[in-house]
């Protein structure tokens, strides 16, 4: 008897060269894509050029779909288009088939809220369909059937267009990040260090976000993360959102500003992670990454995507970054110094929390407060005038002010970054000059 499904439901598929195929990653995907996961199908060998998977299997996986009323299959490999075309023949009319990587576009286009996440998701799919259209038109040059190989007409022009479209979206997405660039560079002349916080999917990364920020202000110009509403809790699902949600943070004497980013994924492919570039970019400007990591994973993975995320990081970050061993009401203590042990070389000094719990959250602020660049210290004598009053609250809400004398002068004294005090010793000269 055929199964039957109101969603829509999906086998997985996943094959190895080696070892055994472990199919929970893909299975998260496909359920955070909406997907029903209803059976799957693994195999360990070497990859066969027509239907990826040995032909036995794909009839054995045609049998499953066909049992389980499946209406999608998802493998967790990235498929060439003729395989795509010879696997979708074998299987019942109407079945879908999609690789992982046009299952991440199919999340990432769902989550796109703002023009800059959908302009990402657009380049990314532009970037997926490219090589496909170069294969059509070189086959079509050898071959004068229409729809060869069953992959449609081939139209020449589409290969230009889809060129021509990377090229415009690119120039839109510089469009927006230098406004964004304006924006970072706003922020740090207001006085806040900026804390990026990174890590892969599932790390804890907003709720620590919640934690570190608790009852201050959200910045409203930005994607806001759905458990970052008051009412709604942290999610354990993936790719909640594209978009960048920063709130501010109090840390010692510091006003902070800290960003939630994307989650990193393990396997994406270099044209992916290309697309996505912009949104890294508040990672790579920040005065300070917090790179999240599960520590209740086993050693292996947690290295492995330690591996990965500083790979991505050091390309083009010069931040000092500080490796967060998150969940740790997930593990005994014991576990944790085994792990710190074991990991001392890519992460070096961790701070240990537990996001959900609130445990040590003070560490790490003491250690955010050491990590950011040291703030100056400032002692400035400002001339009783009627502007004298403005820069002085200019000052208290851009830095940690420790005394203020009021007398014949104004004598105050305070921390801030360089910059801010570069910023008050020029407005206490035009005080002075427009005082003599």
């Amino acid at each position: 008897m055929t199964a039957t499904h109101t969603t829509d439901s999906a086998v997985v598929a996943k094959r190895v060269d080696s070892g055994e195929a472990d199919t929970a990653e893909i299975r998260d995907l496909a359920r955070a894509a909406g997907y029903d996961v209803v059976g799957e199908i693994t195999q360990t060998r070497t990859e066969d050029p027509a239907y990826h998977l040995g032909q036995g299997k794909v009839t054995r996986l045609s049998n499953i779909v066909a049992r389980e009323g499946a209406t999608t299959v998802i493998f967790d490999n990235q498929l060439g288009p003729y395989q795509t075309y010879n696997i979708g023949n074998e299987l019942p009319t109407g079945v879908t088939v999609m690789d992982r990587f046009r299952l991440i576009l199919e999340i990432f286009g769902q989550r796109a809220q703002t023009r800059k996440a959908q302009l990402q998701v657009e380049l990314a799919e532009l970037r997926y369909e490219l090589p496909r259209a170069e294969a059509k038109a070189s086959l079509a040059k050898r071959d004068e059937r229409p729809g060869f190989m069953g992959l449609g007409e081939y139209d020449e022009s589409r290969e230009e267009d889809i060129k021509k479209q990377i090229a415009n979206i690119r120039d839109e997405l510089e469009s927006i990040e230098e406004t964004e660039r304006h924006r970072r560079k706003q922020r740090r002349e207001s006085g806040f260090d900026l804390v990026a916080l990174a890590g892969y999917t599932n790390a804890g990364k907003s709720t620590l976000l919640r934690r570190l920020a608790e009852d201050l202000e959200v910045d409203q110009n930005e994607d806001l993360h759905p458990d970052l509403d008051t009412t709604a809790e942290s999610e354990d699902r993936l790719f909640t959102t594209l978009g960048t949600t920063t709130r501010r943070a109090s840390v010692g004497k510091r006003e902070v500003l800290v960003t939630d980013t994307v989650g990193f994924i393990q396997d994406l492919p270099h044209w992916l992670v290309e697309s996505f570039k912009s949104t890294l970019d508040s990672v790579y400007r920040a005065d300070l990454v917090l790179l999240v990591v599960d520590v209740s994973e086993s050693v292996e993975e947690i290295r492995e995507k330690l591996v990965t995320s500083h790979d991505t990081l050091y390309e083009r970050n010069e931040a000092p970054i500080v490796t967060v061993l998150n969940k740790t009401d997930k593990v005994d203590d014991e576990e944790i110094a085994r792990k710190r042990e074991a990991l001392s070389a890519l992460a070096p000094n961790p701070v240990a929390v537990s996001a959900a719990e609130g445990l040590n959250i003070e560490s790490l602020a003491e250690r955010i407060d050491l990590e950011l660049p040291d703030y100056e210290r400032e002692r400035l004598v400002l001339p009783m005038t009627d502007e004298t009053m403005s820069v002085v609250s200019w000052i208290h809400d851009h830095a940690h002010v420790e005394t203020v004398d009021y007398g014949d002068e104004v004598v105050i004294e305070f921390e801030a970054r360089p910059a801010i005090v570069e910023q008050s010793r020029s407005k206490a000269g035009d005080l002075v000059g427009a005082s003599a």
